[in-house]
């Protein structure tokens, strides 16, 4: 049966402006991945990252490139040696999932040899701002259990201690998203952990990560810009504790499956994160974090309005994909 490959750039407004250390976004620019075959047709989507020298032009460029492969039948284990992990790789891995599932009538879930997916409780995101206004965001999510806190450096001690007034009965994770240095570590880590903060997340640029070895930090370390694939754990063991896996850094599910084994099999715990995109960016995602220590899949509570159908969200509840979403 002929496949078709279509491509859409999609572009989705947030809630509000989005501040972390290396800039600030008001829209989550995507691209949408649709192979259709007959009446069926696979959907995945990505977030280009600039910090990778990714953009929405460059995704395209790349799928563009390969659309004969693609459309006389690629199938995603081949994908993986075609295309580099990224951003382009993930959306088509994910929509070539999402159509071999609608082929076989059978959920992603099961092709895939894992348990049913349930609910999961995901973190939610407070962009850098003032003490104060953090604070003021924190109150109005305070029915949020599990709470991210973006830093950069100067007054970030203040603006922990503001959320953590604010709501004194949340969970707290923090991600300095590569704005500290080593010092900024070992000074605020213990003040940080008396406040209940328990993961301090990409805290130094990637790159500068074995500068961090013997640091002392009574809260455990999180890699993020530092960790994309399972080769990458050998320099970071004995520095962080946590990784953080994003299909959007391993290039699709395909791979975010086997990194999250790898991980575990290592003995690192694993935090499923994502880039801020929609609902269907964060479906596969569903799959990975079963079980994973932190789940922080919250792009589409940051957007003016998701996609439709989307994930359901009950608060930070998050629930698994319905097929007419993804899988």
């Amino acid at each position: 049966m002929t496949r078709t490959l279509l491509l859409f750039r999609d572009s989705f407004p947030l809630r509000r402006t989005f501040r972390i250390s290396r800039g600030s976004k008001v829209a989550a620019q995507v691209v949408v991945v649709q192979l259709r075959e007959g009446a069926l047709v696979g959907r995945g989507e990505c977030v280009p990252y600039a910090r990778y020298g990714e953009t929405v032009e460059g995704v395209i460029a790349a799928l563009e490139n390969i659309r004969r492969q693609i459309e006389t039948g690629l199938h995603r284990i081949a994908l993986q040696s075609i295309l580099p992990a990224g951003a382009a790789r993930n959306a088509l891995d994910c929509a070539l999932w999402d159509l071999e599932a609608k082929q076989a009538g059978r959920p992603v879930w099961q092709l895939a040899g894992l348990p049913a997916p349930v609910p999961l409780t995901t973190a939610f995101t407070l962009a850098i701002d003032a003490p104060e206004a953090m604070a003021a965001a924190a109150r109005e999510a305070v029915g949020r259990p599990l709470l991210k806190i973006k830093l950069h450096g100067e007054g970030d001690l203040d603006r922990v201690l503001a959320v953590r007034a604010a709501v004194p009965r949340a969970r707290l994770i923090v991600d300095a998203n590569e704005g500290w240095t080593p010092a900024t570590v070992a000074e605020l880590g213990p003040t940080l952990a008396a406040a209940g903060v328990e993961l301090i997340e990409q805290p130094l640029p990637a790159g500068q990560d074995e500068s961090l070895r013997g640091v002392s930090c009574p809260i455990p370390l999180g890699a993020d810009e530092s960790f994309h694939l399972a080769s990458d754990m050998g320099r970071l063991r004995g520095i962080y504790q946590v990784l953080n896996l994003k299909l959007d850094k391993t290039g699709g599910l395909t791979e975010a499956l086997k990194v999250k084994a790898a991980a575990s099999a290592a003995g690192f715990g694993i935090m499923v994160g994502c880039m801020v995109g929609s609902s269907l960016s964060m479906a596969p995602a569903m799959l990975v974090a079963q079980g994973a220590a932190f789940v922080d899949l919250d792009g589409p509570l940051l957007l003016a309005e998701d996609r439709q159908p989307g994930l359901r969200y009950d608060g930070a509840t998050v629930y698994p994909p319905t097929s007419d979403l993804w899988g």
